[in-house]
């Protein structure tokens, strides 16, 4: 098994997730008492939060950066970052970081290519939606999906439950019937599935209630970090090349 070095805390309370899940999936393929060797590197998601209201991309990059050297220095031989949004750095934490990183982008074009769809609801922070270079262009350009986007209002919605809410461990009846209404929107603007393009958004919504198919891709990243760890040959299982796209 290798180990896979995560860069968490963004929020902790989907990095939870992450760590329950690639346990969970580990013990699922081994048996017994296996469990995931994993090292975790889990920020001060505030330090972090600051960076990106202030559009500080490069400052964010390198404290991940330097958070990726330490986890190889550790005994690291992969990375994951487990959030969607600080894939804007991914490159540069990458690079700099000297580990390969599997992308959350690849994890989720993959099962949604997989599935054969082809036009795909994306929720996530503001930061995600708005900003192509985080995960739209790798999910529209390498995965070739097309992407229906929520209009300005549901975009506000989606970023408010998640940092005023879900990152702070609240989980509200009143959200998820605000989201559900969301999604049937994007059901209606023509989307086949839902892509849960934010870690924490699993913890408010899922199959059940949701109006289209969904993608958690938490759960989907954590999917392919299992796969890589314990070696599988087929799609997924090996990282792929550096990202091109570097922070503004």
């Amino acid at each position: 098994m290798k180990t896979l070095g995560v860069l968490g805390g963004m929020s902790w309370e989907s990095t939870a997730l992450y760590y329950r899940l690639v346990n969970q999936g580990v013990a699922a393929r081994l048996g017994g008492l296996h469990s995931a060797k994993l090292l975790l590197h889990s920020v001060d998601f505030e330090a972090v939060a600051a960076l990106q209201r202030a559009g500080d991309w490069r400052g964010a990059a390198r404290l991940l950066a330097q958070a990726a050297a330490g986890l190889k220095a550790a005994g690291a031989e992969g990375l994951v970052i487990a959030t969607n949004t600080m894939h804007k750095v991914a490159a540069v934490v990458e690079a700099e970081g000297g580990l390969p990183l599997l992308h959350i982008a690849d994890a989720t074009g993959e099962a949604l290519r997989a599935a054969g769809v082809r036009r795909a609801a994306l929720l996530g922070t503001r930061f995600t939606v708005d900003d192509p270079s985080i995960v739209r262009d790798r999910l529209e350009r390498r995965h070739g999906l097309a992407l229906v986007l929520p209009a300005e209002e549901d975009r506000a919605l989606m970023h408010r439950v998640i940092f005023d809410e879900l990152c702070r461990g609240v989980v509200s009846d009143a959200s998820r019937a605000a989201v559900v209404a969301l999604i049937a929107r994007q059901r209606d603007a023509g989307a086949e599935a839902v892509i849960l393009g934010c870690t924490e958004i699993a913890l408010l919504i899922d199959a059940a209630c949701s109006p289209l198919p969904v993608f958690d891709t938490t759960a989907l990243h954590a999917a392919a970090a299992v796969r890589w760890m314990l070696d599988d040959t087929h799609e997924g299982a090996t990282l792929p090349p550096p990202t091109e796209e570097t922070p503004a």
